[in-house]
This record gives structure tokens, sequence and C-alpha cells, in this order.
């Protein structure tokens, strides 16, 4: 009897040892890296005028974060995704180094097209004046600049999560023209590399959705804002809040999804970004089954 004891103690020990791998070698599968690894182009050219240092000029610099290692059967696709949302599909075909070298070749031409038209514009606007009786084409109210004025850009991209099959990065493009307030747009992406497919929102959570994140959208900006209520949020500069909806414009990490509202959308230009969180835990219900991010959120 105590032999035989001995053996089912052992066996038994042996079974939860098989259970413990097993389950580990589960979960594990599913928390391993995505073994994507990345390299960084940077671009920066300024361009005068006629080639004029005294001139105006353009000035463009492009930071783009891209997959550069990867497994063969999805390496040529990221890479593809990550061009065309970071340069637009017209770079689509294109390598990513020849994508960026493009992406700032075309900035210049445009740029150069853009003050030969103006040129042509305020020379018009000038013979016309002085068609005009009683126009003193010398006052300050009347007098066109035949001078054009510089346009600066800055195109960038940022890895935000790269774990669990899933990658999240943010593409940021800031414009300014003739040193005036920059303008900011903030672009995110989210693609399952189980599939090669971008994530969207309807990959994502179940049908009506929409009505049911409004309150939650409109609590998070509440708390960031450190006001109760949604007249005190206009009283700060934000519009249309009573209508706001998921914009499709998010990213994913462990915790939850993260919308950007870009300026112009729900709150004046003057506003940065809003970035509004939303924890899993607050949206369980509302995501599908059986997808990678219910799963994410399950982790919780």
């Amino acid at each position: 009897m105590e032999g035989i004891g001995k053996n089912n103690l052992f066996l038994l020990a042996v079974l939860i040892v098989l259970f413990t791998a097993c389950s580990s070698a589960g979960r594990s599968r599913f928390r391993a890296e995505n073994h994507i690894g990345f390299d960084t182009i940077n671009v920066h050219e300024r361009s005068h005028l006629e080639g004029d240092t005294s001139k105006p000029f353009c000035d463009i610099h492009v930071q783009f974060v891209y997959p550069a290692t990867a497994s063969r059967a999805i390496m040529d696709s990221l890479q593809r995704f990550f061009v065309r949302q970071t340069f637009g599909d017209f770079y689509n075909a294109l390598a990513p180094a020849l994508a960026a070298d493009a992406y700032v070749e075309n900035f210049i031409k445009n740029y150069n097209a853009d003050a030969v038209t103006y040129r042509e514009t305020a020379k018009d606007i000038m013979e016309l004046n002085t068609l005009i009786p009683g126009i003193d084409i010398s006052d300050s109210e009347h007098e066109v600049k035949d001078t054009f004025y510089s346009y600066y850009e800055s195109l960038s991209d940022s890895i935000v999560y790269n774990q669990y099959g899933l990658i999240a990065f943010q593409v940021k493009q800031s414009n300014n023209k003739d040193g005036a307030t920059s303008y900011n747009s903030y672009r995110n992406y989210v693609i399952n590399l189980n599939n090669g497919n971008q994530v969207t929102e309807s990959d994502i959570f179940n049908t009506g959705y929409d009505s049911a994140m409004q309150s939650l959208i409109i609590n998070s900006l509440l708390d960031q804002n450190n006001v109760k209520t949604i007249s005190e949020l206009e009283e700060l500069g934000f519009f249309g809040i009573q209508e706001i909806i998921p914009n499709r414009n998010f990213l994913l990490n462990e915790k939850g999804i993260i919308y950007t509202y870009n300026k112009g959308e729900y709150s004046a230009y003057q506003l940065d970004a809003p970035q509004v969180f939303i924890p899993y835990s607050a949206i369980r219900s509302l995501l599908k089954e059986n997808t990678v991010i219910y799963k994410l959120a399950g982790l919780q």
C-alpha cells in the first residue's frame, strides 16, 4: 500500500507539472514579444527659392520609424502599411528610405510651384490696381507684395505599443506657413500581425458601441480637465461635446483604448488635441469575444 501511495503521488506531481507547463506555454504564446525590429530614417532639407539664401525657403524634417526586421511572411506588407499611413498612398510601392526621400523632394517641388503661382497672382493684382482710378498702390492697404513666404513641415511617427500580436503607432504632422502658429495633426493606427490587417472599430466592438462609448468619452474629458459639467468644458474651448462619438482615430495598449481628437473636431484650435483614454474594464461588455483585443482585456 505504501508503494502504491508513493506511485500515485509521483504520478500526481507529474500531471501537475505538465498542466502548469502547458498553461504557462499558452500564456507565453499570447504574451510573447512580436519580434519586430525597428529602424529610423531622418531626413532634413531646407531649400531657398532660386537657391538664394536671402530669399524665403521651405524647411522639412522627416523622422520615420519603420519595421526593419520581421518574418518574411509579413515584412513586405508591414513596411508598405507604415509607408502608406505615414507618407500617403502615392508612396505605397516605395521602400522606406526611397519613400522618405521622394516625400521630401515633392514637398520642395510643391513649394516652388506655390511660389511661382503666388508671384504670378501678385503681379496680376498689381497690374489691375494700376488701372483702377483713385487707388494709391504704394498705400499699405492696397500694396501687394510679390515676395513669397517660408513653409515648415515636420513629419514623424512613433511606436506606441508592440506586443500580443498588435502594433500601434501614431503619425504626427506639423505645418507652419510664414512663421504663423503651427497646426499639428495626429493619425493613429493599429495593425493585427496575425492577419496583417488594420484593426478597425468594427473588429473590436459589438454593434451599438458608439452610443455606449459616448458617456465614457465625455466623462474622460471631464476628468482630464478637472471640471464637472459639459458647460464648463465649453468655457474652456470645447464644443459639440454632447454629440461626441468614437472617431476611428485610436490606439490600443495593454490597459485600454486611446482616442485622439484633432484640433477643430470638438475643441478650438488653441487647445491641444485631446487624448481620451478608456480602460478595458469600462468597455469589456462592448468587446467582441474571441479577438486579440478581447484576450488582451482579459489580462487586466
